[in-house]
């Protein structure tokens, strides 16, 4: 292994440290689901109950799983009166790591096969 490969397996290794919590939760079924049924809502989001009926889950299974992606920063809720919402986090910060550990990857699989 050259300098510069080794240089960008760090950067890999590095990355993933920073987004570990967010890929482990995205690497959840349920959790997939639920940001799925988010995407399709608006930029309001969504209340638990209308979350659970779209995915056909109960509130406790998730409001557990949306616990995971609030820790994770993939969503956020927004408080309006007595009602919370819960919509996709559009912190670009983390959706950016995210997309640089797996561009970072694409380019590494990319330079292995033009060896091979």
């Amino acid at each position: 292994m050259n300098r510069e490969q080794q240089e960008r397996l760090w950067k890999i290794a590095e990355k993933f440290i920073i987004c570990r919590k967010s890929m482990s939760a995205l690497g959840d079924e349920t959790r997939q689901r639920i940001v799925l049924a988010l995407l399709e809502c608006d930029y309001k989001g969504a209340r638990l109950g209308e979350l659970a009926r779209k995915i056909q889950l109960s509130r406790p299974v998730v409001s557990h799983h949306l616990q995971v992606l609030k820790d994770a920063k993939i969503v956020n809720m927004r408080q309006e009166g007595t009602k919370n919402y819960f919509y996709i986090d559009s912190n670009e910060s983390q959706w950016k790591i995210l997309n640089e550990v797996t561009s970072l990857i694409y380019e590494e699989v990319q330079n292995i096969s033009k060896t091979i």
